[in-house]
């Protein structure tokens, strides 16, 4: 009919659903965006055959940290700045400390030598700075809720801040990627004979080790076997 024009209904539907779909990818992508973890966690996971029926997964890395080990991290931050803490093997094999020892700040820490000290119980376990340089902070919050060191130990219960005065130096000296994933396979594999066939007293339901296990192993000489694991005399 004369004054009439065609529209195609099709078309038009077609450009509102683009749109609506649109819509809901930035929504999404904008969710990922605020749910994202501040740390990548990696399991470590036993190679198959060795597990003799416990639990493959045990301990888990932070992806993007940098680990000494012994059992501490490093993970860059602006510059050649640098938080440092203790990874999840640690913290399981020790349990909550009753208090920590941090150097003051302004101190300077050398890799691989003694950069702070745990006392849990009665003894006092000393632990290995990954990286060489100055003190800038520390994490007051520790002192109040030494828990976080074993709830959040890639998080929340990073123990200090260092200026490196080298940082691809250090870097290089410590292991990070794959390569850390295999060493903590192979950690494990030393770890098992501690267990002396008692795995059930060692593990948690889920088949996770108990926090503080090695007091499981050994409840008078646990800090030998620590020291043992941590590298420290």
């Amino acid at each position: 009919m004369e004054g009439l024009g065609y529209v195609d209904i099709f078309s038009t539907k077609g450009m509102e659903y683009l749109l609506v779909i649109g819509y809901l990818l930035i929504l999404v992508a904008f969710w990922k965006f605020l749910t994202r973890p501040s740390a990548k966690i990696l399991s470590a996971a036993v190679p198959a055959g060795r597990g003799a029926g416990i639990e493959s997964r045990w301990f888990q890395l932070a992806d993007g940290f940098f680990f000494h080990q012994g059992h501490t991290w490093a993970a860059p931050e602006e510059g050649d700045v640098v938080k440092v803490g203790v990874d999840d093997f640690a913290q399981k094999m020790l349990g909550q400390p009753g208090s920590v020892e941090l150097p003051k700040i302004g101190s300077l820490v050398r890799q691989g030598e003694k950069g702070w000290r745990f006392r849990i119980d009665s003894k006092s376990i000393d632990m290995l700075s990954p990286v060489n340089g100055e003190v800038l902070a520390i994490n007051e919050e520790i002192f109040k809720l030494p828990e976080l060191i074993c709830n959040e130990p890639y998080g929340k219960g990073w123990l200090m801040k260092i200026k490196v005065s080298k940082l691809k130096t250090d870097l290089k000296n410590l292991i990070s990627g794959k390569l850390a994933t295999a060493w903590l396979e192979e950690t494990v594999d030393r770890l098992r004979p501690r267990l002396a066939g008692d795995v059930g007293a060692v593990l948690q339901d889920g088949g996770i080790p108990l926090t503080g296990f090695a007091r499981s192993i050994s409840p008078t000489n646990w800090d030998e076997i620590a020291r043992e694991f941590l590298l420290v005399d």
